[in-house]
């Protein structure tokens, strides 16, 4: 029964990584944790400085480990003052390669992120030269739609449960607006926790295979 789920998910990755592909980013497709961890081996340089943003991803398939490794000029936050992390967000816009997941991917080829300190989207966007998302089949859905109803309803929750935030979506499971019957996307509550504060599609590229998408047919984070 798995072969047969995966051969559909793989359907699904590879309309993305089309799509991914005709907006200037470049499209890896891994089968598994390891294979992507591989890719990742592949892609960066040693001796290279590397950041990453927070993420349940890139633990999972032991990136964050291989950061760790002493092969990299690992710009790592773990265990600084709130001053010091400061500083690695400022520097990791000079980064050679900044490491992330996504909270959700289109099949039209659209990155959709959303982020509380905006650290991560802003990295995306502009600075590192270049720049590794890497993203479970579970995170890929059809729309721009589909991507926003997935952070509101499970991504987001997730995050806040991780990070221990106290919002609305913690306690009920569920962003604030859709117990509201409300759908636009940047509506929800007003905590001073909320990790929803900026709202990033990253579609067309200006410069070409600076993105790369390394697209997973297994689940992996939220």
């Amino acid at each position: 029964m798995s072969e047969i789920t995966n051969s559909v998910y793989q359907k699904s990755i590879e309309r993305t990584a089309s799509a991914l592909k005709a907006n200037n980013m470049l499209p890896y497709i891994a089968k598994n944790k390891s294979e992507a961890l591989s890719l990742i081996k592949d892609i960066l340089t040693e001796g290279a400085t590397v950041a990453c943003g927070g993420s349940v991803t890139l633990s999972e398939i032991g990136a964050t480990e291989l950061l760790r490794s002493g092969a990299y000029n690992f710009l790592d936050r773990e265990g600084k003052s709130p001053e010091e992390v400061q500083k690695i967000y400022r520097d990791a816009f000079s980064a050679d390669f900044y490491l992330t997941s996504a909270n959700a991917i289109t099949e039209n080829g659209e990155l959709y992120n959303v982020d509380g300190n905006s650290n991560r989207v802003a990295a995306i966007c502009f600075g590192p030269k270049s720049v590794i998302v890497v993203a479970g089949r579970n995170k890929l859905v059809r729309t721009l739609d589909d991507a926003v109803m997935r952070v509101k309803s499970i991504a987001a929750p997730a995050n806040t449960a991780r990070l221990g935030c106290e919002t609305y979506c913690l306690s009920k499971g569920e962003c604030m607006a859709l117990a509201s019957g409300s759908s636009g996307m940047t509506d929800g509550c007003r905590s001073k926790d909320r990790i929803c504060c900026s709202y990033v599609v990253t579609a067309q590229q200006r410069i070409k295979d600076r993105i790369k998408v390394i697209l997973v047919n297994e689940d992996i984070g939220f």
